[in-house]
């Protein structure tokens, strides 16, 4: 109630208040910036508020830490799950809180019947037993969400519970969503899917700016609706493109293969093609090998087997500085690991992948800065990246925003392909609209355009054709012109199934 946080002079939360009722999911909304986690942390105890008080069952409490936050029973399942990868799913889940025997040591059987009976009581259905390495992503889930219930947590917070998840997953996981409410469970439920929160929320509040500036019944709500609340503004939800006119190949694969350390095959014998004016989308659940496909193909890894064509000439061995001068833009999947220097200004990160041109050559070898900072502050005109000078840390931006300036540092040069792996990851809706729109603008230039990406709406609202990913293998192949490509179908595939139109 009238919680108020600041950080120096930016204010994260303001007057806000937020009530959770035990049986019932709240779908949280907000842009990047708008004040989520902030609350949330300060709902979990990480962080205590300036102003304002937290009340459990009418009491006020006062959260000194975390522990505080789990003993009063506020549990969160984090979007990056917390497990240890060689230990069972029972010893993930007492972990800190073992049960112990009679002379002090854990008692696994103890633990294992626990875990067991809350696997019975919410129809989880996760194998005690089973190490976390083997186990697939949405299984991994369940565990964290039974770490939460294992510590009697009535209050679950969920912070983007679906990014990983195939479209079959999601509905599973919105089974355990319901039995949990039906247990008197409250919910908390953040994401930027917006027809997921329509779909399992029975109330909704927006922030924007660190305020509650919406609040309503999903019922009476649509996706439009509910953007204009978040970004202030209508945001189109439908990716504006004409047919594709595919011209000549611009990228080809022939067998690429790539061994990890362990000598187990991460991609095996990968063949595609991706032709000038086209968009190549490549679905898949997270860790099926899109990762390693965009390091092979961006020159940041060395395939073991198999060859690769840029515009007809084999670039199987050169360099990424190389294929960079040939004209290939990456937009990577992390940005601040491989995209941005937080520290750096944003005209010294929008200069990273060209300041050794001699368009910003100055005098004894040293660089043109003043050049440097007009060229970055036309990038953020252009790529609609919201600052008020270029002389801030890329750090400082909201996540949408150094997302734009990564964007635009890689588009807005001459360019034949286009490799964007997560390009909208953790970006709120009105710059994934943006975003959206530069990719078609790029193919329409005549660009090849390769997007990989986690998220099934995004890769049918933007590609021409569609290829599916697992186990590091194309196992299909849906042509989408039109949009005409089956989702059903597709989210198959991401499961391993073998039904696609065709096999790539």
């Amino acid at each position: 109630r009238g919680i108020t946080k600041r950080f120096g002079p930016v204010v994260a939360n303001n007057n806000v208040n937020l009530t959770i009722r035990g049986g019932e999911v709240l779908g949280l909304l907000g842009e990047n910036g708008a004040g989520k986690s902030t609350m949330m942390n300060i709902l979990s105890g990480l962080y205590s508020p300036d102003e304002g008080e937290i009340l459990i069952d009418g009491k006020p409490v006062v959260f000194e830490g975390p522990g505080d936050g789990i003993e009063a029973g506020i549990g969160m399942v984090h979007q990056h799950f917390m497990l240890v990868p060689v230990f069972t799913v029972a010893e993930n889940v007492v972990l800190g809180v073992e049960p112990t025997g009679r002379l002090g040591y854990l008692d696994l059987k103890k633990a294992r019947a626990q875990v067991n009976e809350i696997n019975e009581k919410y129809g989880l259905r996760v194998p005690a037993d089973a190490l976390i390495e083997n186990l697939p992503v949405g299984i991994q889930q369940r565990v964290e969400i039974l770490k939460v219930l294992f510590r009697e947590a009535d209050v679950l917070i969920l912070d983007e519970p679906t990014a990983v998840l195939t479209p079959q997953e999601v509905e599973d996981f919105f089974g355990i969503v319901n039995s949990l409410k039906a247990a008197g469970k409250a919910i908390v439920f953040i994401t930027h899917k917006l027809h997921e929160i329509l779909a399992i929320s029975d109330r909704v509040s927006v922030l924007r700016q660190g305020e509650i500036t919406g609040e309503g019944d999903p019922k009476e709500l649509d996706e439009e609706k509910l953007a204009e609340m978040m970004v202030g503004r209508h945001v189109s939800f439908t990716v504006d493109k004409s047919v594709a006119a595919p011209g000549e190949e611009m990228l080809r694969l022939d067998g690429v293969t790539l061994l990890d350390e362990a000598d187990d095959k991460v991609l095996d014998k990968v063949s595609f093609t991706v032709r000038s004016g086209e968009i190549v989308g490549v679905a898949g659940v997270q860790g099926n090998g899109q990762t390693e496909l965009v390091e092979v193909i961006t020159g940041l890894a060395r395939q073991t087997a198999g060859t690769l064509t840029f515009a007809g000439e084999d670039i199987s061995t050169a360099s990424v500085r190389d294929r960079h001068f040939r004209g290939m833009a990456h937009i990577p999947e992390d940005r601040h690991r491989m995209g941005m220097v937080d520290s750096f200004t944003i005209a010294e990160n929008m200069a990273l992948n060209s300041y050794y041109d001699p368009a910003y050559a100055a005098p004894m070898g040293s660089i043109n800065w003043p050049r440097v900072h007009e060229t970055a502050a036309a990038f953020c005109v252009d790529f609609d990246v919201r600052t008020p000078s270029v002389f801030l840390p890329g750090g400082a931006l909201s996540g949408g925003n150094q997302q734009k300036m990564v964007v635009a540092r890689e588009l807005e040069r001459q360019t034949r392909l286009v490799v964007a792996s997560q390009p909208t990851r953790g970006v709120d809706v009105g710059s994934i609209e943006y975003i959206h729109k530069r990719l078609v603008e790029s193919r329409d230039e005549g660009d090849g355009v390769l997007i990989v990406s986690s998220e099934l709406d995004e890769i049918m609202g933007l590609s021409d054709r569609i290829l599916v990913m697992y186990e590091g293998r194309i196992v299909a192949e849906f042509d989408n012109t039109g949009g005409k490509a089956d989702r059903n179908q597709i989210g198959l595939a991401m499961a391993g199934a073998t039904s696609g139109e065709a096999a790539a």
